[in-house]
């Protein structure tokens, strides 16, 4: 019976006493009760009844008996007693205790409001769904969405652990297995050093630099981004933390040939893994977001120049990147939104385009060392040369398109991607064809041939992932020696292929006495000022202003921002906010067709009120008759104060092509050979850094000049010939194309570069709408005006001194798809393209006559605007993710004319590229 009352104790145990220490065993029950105080004395009859085999009442008793023994545990141990033989500490007061009276639970009410908020957040996308009618498509999509950033953001973790990992223990990580294209360059490369000793020189010296990264943000960045705008006035870093992690430097390289004695130049192999936390908070609208890691690989040159015979010996300190760097970037707070699909390479593609305008090549970072005077030239760096690229054709490539799951092979549609340093060009697309025939020409800035390469991938174009045709790598060092190479080169990393190029190196030359030449070689014609190859590299040197005229208010100071144009090419300087006499320190370049008829235009604007503040027009003629063709001196600006000048110094430098004999059987080391990458590496090695256009203030780093209307040079066919056998004797020079570069998140650009010498080489609208005239036409003779025309009313208003465009109709449009048209008009004043300048009317939908009626309005004076030219695009609109989209014509009208005051109503030709236009009244 014993044994059963203990049983039944054990089993009626409370479930929170599972962890309590066991209950000392009694010699028997006697001993058992006096120890809890129920002798016989205080329950008499207890001991003789209970222990009655059979009797009801005692197994009543022992059931009672049981149920007072833990009661009278549970209110000891609520008490704080402790039983015989018990360590046990005290237990906490248990709810509807004398603490917290009536059993009501604690709850926290920010966490609270934090649970309604989410619950709150989950439901209300599934209302919304329900109230609008909508699909349960979108829940799937929006599944889909979700575990795709859940997807991305766990690819983000694991590659961060990888590189972490391959920091702290570079050994182990190696031998356990590690991909070639991953580790670091000094593996490959006999002549990149490793250089361990920097690295524990740059441990040692994190902490200041985290120091120095952290004064950085509070006491430079934070003012900045405050007083750029009223509703960021509350913008604060919370935390700043760089990190445990140092920079660490996966490889050294010093120049030694072909560099002037005066510099060294270095290429380091840097990666930074940084598990930062940055974090800032915008209390006047509750935002809170940050960062919390970060990942940058690239090279970075480090030139000393000039040396000097005083100390400290080296005059100055200049720091880039050669090409965009791989950034990697986890996000927290509010900005997680950038880490959805889509947008993650949008966000990657914008702050590398910030860094670009800063850190990559032709923009740098100068660290003086001496005074001023010495370093002037480092502040107006000069290209080593321009490289001309023919790209011509391309012969017996793969046939990558199939056909019932891969039984029938068919062709390829083969384009190709050009980079020199940070400059990236694409071709259009040729259809269905393994032989291609492009005949585009591009023309490359130069600022560092040691160390660049021209590569070349081409690709097949697919709706969903382009298939990869060769790739090809050129060293332009070679190319500077050779001067011109014209021939035919095997593809790499592919079985079968061949590409043709014409490559010339053209030096630039501070004299006009070879101009005459060389406009007769480019053919440049009166007619085409603009348009064409170049004869002449513009360089300016924008300094700063002084006294600018306040904006529209007269209490307020502009912000400033200068608009340079030459011919149809135009470039833009950063914002300075709030000064009228602000300073930029930025470079730009243009190409020149020719100097002798060409005009540079300068413009100082008003940002914040959209007004000019004054103008300026060099004629480059000037220059030719300039010492050494640079002109360095503050300009007085035009319709601006009495005292309004700009500060520059502009270059003209012409382009000339040193042609040099060379013996029939003389060979050449030109082409050579990528490090050995993964295959899917290599397929987005170029095209993961073509992004978007470059931001505002950023240098044109990839020049592309019109077009020369009319046919392809005249003997290219003859050309265009391959030879029996491919080149001979080339050599692999093992050079690094740094393939850490790549990045399969980015979103490539999908838009040929305009050519500059080949008619079949427009922007790709223009190029669909002259291939839809020639199906037009199909051996039949079109009118005047194949596209059809526009009615605009032109005037210039001196009382709201604006420009005023009526939009009234178009007629005998072209139809772009078997439904007609649904156009609409698209109007910029150039050389204003940004999308602050843009018009735009209503779409009309079906209809190749459609009737707008729209007024429009620029603000802009009549001196000035009597310079503007503008821009009227007829575009098809096709709706949302549509591909039918595109130029339907397009017409430039000039307004340098007198009746502009007056105003007239004119009907407009459309045509391809606007450069032909016809008016009629």
């Amino acid at each position: 019976m014993t044994a059963n009352r203990d049983a039944a104790l054990s089993s009626h145990r409370h479930p929170g006493c599972a962890q309590r220490p066991r209950t000392p065993t009694f010699a028997s029950s006697s001993q058992r009760r006096s120890a809890f105080g129920f002798d016989d004395g205080n329950f008499p009859g207890l001991g003789e009844r209970s222990h009655a085999p059979g009797s009801r009442l005692g197994a009543r008793r022992r059931a009672k008996t049981a149920r007072g023994l833990r009661g009278h545990r549970q209110r000891g141990a609520g008490a704080g007693l402790s039983r015989p033989g018990s360590a046990r500490a005290p237990s906490p007061p248990r709810p509807g205790g004398p603490e917290n009276p009536g059993g009501v639970l604690s709850v926290e009410l920010p966490g609270l409001l934090a649970q309604l908020a989410r619950s709150f957040a989950l439901l209300l996308p599934v209302y919304a769904l329900g109230y609008l009618g909508l699909s349960f498509s979108w829940v799937l999509l929006a599944l889909a969405l979700l575990a795709w950033c859940r997807r991305s953001r766990g690819l983000k973790a694991l590659r961060l652990c990888r590189a972490l990992a391959l920091l702290e223990d570079e050994e182990r990580v190696v031998r356990l297995g590690v991909r070639a294209c991953d580790l670091p360059a000094w593996v490959h490369f006999p002549d990149t050093e490793r250089a361990e000793w920097l690295n524990k020189t740059v441990k040692h010296m994190w902490p200041f630099i985290c120091q120095f990264i952290e004064k950085l943000f509070r006491e430079t960045i934070e003012p900045a981004v405050r007083g750029a705008n009223t509703h960021l006035s509350t913008f604060s870093f919370t935390k700043v933390d760089v990190g445990q992690q140092p920079l660490r430097i996966n490889g050294v390289k010093v120049y030694t040939e072909n560099v002037d004695k005066r510099q060294i130049i270095l290429d380091l192999q840097i990666s930074f893994v940084g598990n930062c936390e940055i974090d800032l908070e915008i209390k006047r609208y509750f935002c809170r977001a940050g960062v919390k890691s970060i990942q940058i690989h690239g090279t970075m040159r480090v030139i000393l120049e000039p040396l000097i015979g005083d100390m400290p010996l080296v005059g100055a300190l200049s720091i880039f990147f050669l090409r965009k760097p791989l950034l990697e970037i986890n996000w927290t707070g509010l900005t997680n939104l950038l880490d959805v699909p889509g947008l993650n390479g949008l966000s990657d593609t914008i702050i590398l385009d910030i860094i670009s305008n800063y850190l990559v090549l032709p923009n740098r970072i100068t660290v003086p060392l001496v005074s001023e005077v010495q370093i002037a030239q480092l502040r107006f760096p000069v290209p080593k040369g321009v490289l001309r690229i023919h790209f011509i054709e391309a012969q017996d490539l793969q046939g990558k398109d199939t056909y019932l799951k891969g039984l029938v092979k068919g062709k390829s549609d083969p384009y190709g991607i050009i980079r020199v340093g940070n400059q990236i060009f694409q071709s259009r697309v040729i259809k269905e064809n393994l032989s291609p025939k492009w005949n585009e020409v591009y023309e490359a800035l130069v600022y560092e041939h040691p160390g660049q390469e021209l590569e070349i991938e081409l690709f097949d174009e697919d709706p969903d992932k382009d298939d990869f045709l060769g790739s090809l790598m050129i060293d332009l060092i070679e190319v500077e020696k050779e001067r011109l190479l014209d021939e035919w080169f095997t593809l790499d990393e592919v079985p079968k292929g061949k590409l043709h190029l014409r490559l010339e190196w053209l030096t630039l030359m501070p004299n006009a006495s070879n101009l005459d030449k060389v406009l007769t070689d480019i053919k440049a014609d009166k007619d085409q000022a603009n348009d064409g190859l170049s004869s002449a590299l513009l360089i300016l040197y924008l300094d700063s202003a002084r006294n600018l005229p306040s904006g529209k208010k007269i209490s307020s100071n502009p912000n400033p921002v200068v608009q340079m144009s030459v011919g149809h090419k135009a470039q833009e300087s950063k914002i300075r906010y709030k000064t009228n006499e602000p300073v930029w320190e930025e470079n730009f370049t243009f190409f020149i067709h020719n100097p002798k008829r060409q005009d540079l235009e300068v413009e100082v604007r008003d940002e914040q009120h959209q007004c000019s503040l004054g103008n300026l027009k060099v004629p480059l003629s000037q220059l030719l008759t300039s010492e050494d063709m640079t002109v360095s001196q503050r300009f007085q600006l035009s319709n601006s104060g009495p005292n309004s000048t700009i500060k520059m110094k502009i270059a003209l430098r012409v382009l000339h092509l040193e042609k040099r004999e060379r013996p029939p059987d003389h060979q050449h080391s030109a082409q050579v050979k990528r490090p050995s990458v993964s295959k899917e590496g290599r397929k987005t090695s170029i095209k993961s850094h073509m992004s978007g256009s470059p931001g505002p203030g950023g240098s044109n780093t990839a020049p592309s000049t019109p077009v020369i209307g009319g046919s392809d040079k005249p003997g290219m066919e003859e050309k265009a010939q391959p030879p029996e056998a491919g080149p001979q004797g080339l050599h692999d020079l093992g050079r690094s194309s740094s393939s850490l570069l790549a990045s399969p998140g980015h979103i490539s650009v999908k838009e040929p570069t305009p050519s500059i010498a080949s008619d079949i080489s427009l922007p790709i609208a223009t190029q669909e709408l002259r291939q839809r005239l020639r199906q037009l036409e199909n051996g039949t003779t079109l009118g005047q005006s194949p596209l059809g025309q526009i009615q605009l009313t032109i005037r210039h208003s001196s009382q709201r001194n604006k420009l005023i465009v009526v939009v009234h109709a178009c007629r005998n449009l072209i139809a772009f798809s078997e439904d007609g048209s649904d156009p609409y008009v698209r109007m910029y004043l150039l050389p204003d393209k940004r999308r602050s300048g843009r018009r735009k009317t209503h779409v009309s939908k079906k209809t190749l006559n459609p009737v707008f009626d729209q007024s429009f309005d620029f603000s802009v004076s009549l001196p000035e605007v009597q310079r503007r030219t503008l821009d009227v695009a007829v575009k098809n609109s096709g709706g949302f993710l549509s591909k039918d989209k595109g130029l339907l014509g397009k017409v430039l009208v000039a307004l340098a004319s007198e009746e502009l005051a007056k105003g007239w109503t004119q009907w407009y030709d459309l045509t391809e590229d606007g450069t032909r236009p016809q008016a009629m009244t």
